[in-house]
């Protein structure tokens, strides 16, 4: 069950840092080259790899190479998957329900 637990949270570090915020709304108007966003971020080419490989690890984001440069967009099933998550993650299910420590 643990290996559940490390996956969900995979997708969840993506949305725990601002630049990956601001990629996530920048990649809302579409597909976008690596170039476009190290320009509008101002951050270094380091610096955004590896917000991107968190985006894509978790599913939300994918890549695709063109030339020297990568091009991301947002993945419409890891979106899903992600918000299916919270979902699950927060509704009450009734499974325990209060406590029996008395």
């Amino acid at each position: 069950m643990n290996g559940q637990y490390k996956e969900q949270a995979i997708i969840f570090k993506a949305f725990c840092d601002e630049n990956r915020l601001m990629i996530l709304e920048m990649l809302r108007g579409g597909e976008k080259c690596a170039c476009v966003l190290l320009e509008r971020l101002n951050i270094s080419q380091s610096t955004l790899s590896h917000h991107m490989k968190i985006l894509v690890d978790s599913g939300i984001v994918v890549s695709r190479k063109d030339g020297k440069w990568r091009n991301y967009s947002i993945s419409e099933e890891g979106s899903e998957l992600a918000k299916k998550l919270l979902d699950e993650i927060t509704t009450v299910s009734g499974w325990e329900t209060g406590c029996t420590c008395n």
